[in-house]
């Protein structure tokens, strides 16, 4: 794929930024530039998990959000003018609705999941991380003053290993434990019960990113982190656009340390507050989730479908969740049964390293309420198909 050439008469700027575009030419080299594509066929990819996102309940909240005076634009950070009441109205039902002290509504998953580790931990603890973290939390890291240790993915043993050799190298700090409730490649949970138990038993604090629980698991969509958010040493973490249909992120917490993040969180302080109108329409899908549950056991009805139809149409076993991931194995063969489900009309994506670990590229198949039951049939006759062809 030649995607520019370094030639001024032909892209000037490709010859003002050679290393760039060496990059770049090496990335299509390797069949793995990626470009913007528009939205085509049935919805077996996005995170809209109870199809909120563009559903008539969600239109008439922004409706209403509008008649009421509620701004568009923020028109500044939280510090200055662009504090709106919307966000504080959801910052607190949030906190009730989640069971934390406090929260704070931030303008994304990866904003806020770098603001906590990037200010929270001090020089001298400890972030011990689950190897399949998200890059956001990785990035936090990068950018934070404390330690950092991984540790075998959902593997308490190791955890365990790794806290215990830093004591007894000299580590005195506080310990941060920093996992995903759902992991949104692997679609397997994290062992909640017993990762709090170790959190306590070392004095840590546990950090649970719910961005894939948020709205299908505990009551009404509140996560699986639910019965431990109200602790001092928790705080969880529930992105806004995913099953919520909107957009943002809720760090949930203890109010010491949300007004830690409000006075030391440089992505929180000099960014532009989030839409008034975006809070809002948070408002809405949590307010949806305590008066109507129908669309959270609609979603589990069409999950549980699809695991049975991924075991008898195709020997696929195992699921957990709303996420099934398909491991092919080689690069190649992944890319290129994605763009066979993708000709036969299925909005499915092929992953492949760094995404995920070297030797698991794979097919992650994503169930919404998007998709109909017969639809999710239909594709899992075709993937049998697909399969069998491309050994």
């Amino acid at each position: 794929m030649n995607i520019a050439a370094a030639d001024p008469t032909a892209d000037p700027a490709a010859a003002l930024f050679p290393r760039q575009q060496a990059l770049l030419t090496s990335l299509a080299d390797q069949d793995r530039y990626r470009r913007l594509i528009p939205r085509a066929g049935h919805d077996f990819s996005s995170n809209d998990y109870l199809g909120l996102a563009a559903s008539d309940e969600m239109r008439t909240a922004a409706m209403a959000a509008l008649q009421r005076g509620v701004p568009v634009g923020a028109g500044g950070s939280r510090l200055l003018r662009g504090n709106d009441s919307e966000h504080q109205q959801l910052e607190e039902e949030a906190a009730v609705f989640f069971g934390s002290e406090a929260a704070l509504f931030m303008g994304g998953g990866f904003n806020a999941n770098v603001a906590i580790f990037a200010t929270l931990p001090q020089r001298g603890d400890l972030v011990l991380y689950d190897d399949l973290i998200h890059a956001s939390v990785r990035e936090g890291m990068r950018l934070g003053r404390a330690e950092t240790q991984n540790f075998a993915h959902n593997d308490l043993a190791d955890a365990a290993r790794v806290i215990s050799d830093w004591r007894a190298a000299g580590g005195i700090g506080q310990v941060w434990i920093a996992v995903e409730a759902v992991y949104s490649m692997d679609g397997d949970l994290a062992p909640l019960t017993e990762l709090m138990a170790l959190a306590d038993a070392s004095g840590g604090v546990l950090v649970v990113d719910e961005a894939h629980a948020t709205g299908l698991f505990g009551p009404q969509g509140r996560g699986l982190a639910h019965d431990i958010a109200h602790r001092p040493n928790v705080i969880s973490l529930h992105t806004c656009g995913k099953a919520l249909g909107a957009s943002g992120a809720l760090i949930c917490a203890p109010k010491v340390l949300i007004d830690m993040l409000i006075n030391k969180g440089r992505i929180f302080i000099f960014a532009t507050a989030p839409s008034p109108l975006n809070a809002a329409l948070v408002r809405a899908s949590l307010a949806l989730l305590q008066q109507d549950t129908s669309r959270i056991d609609r979603a589990w009805e069409v999950i549980d479908h699809a695991h049975a139809e991924a075991a008898r149409l195709c020997g696929l076993t195992g699921f957990a969740c709303q996420i099934l991931p398909v491991i092919t194995g080689g690069d190649g063969r992944t890319m290129q049964l994605a763009s066979d489900l993708q000709a036969l009309g299925y909005d499915i994506r092929g992953i492949r390293p760094p995404t995920v670990p070297a030797g698991t590229s794979r097919l992650r198949v994503s169930i919404t309420l998007n998709t109909s039951k017969s639809v999710v049939t239909e594709m899992f006759t075709d993937l049998a198909q697909v399969l069998e062809r491309r050994p």
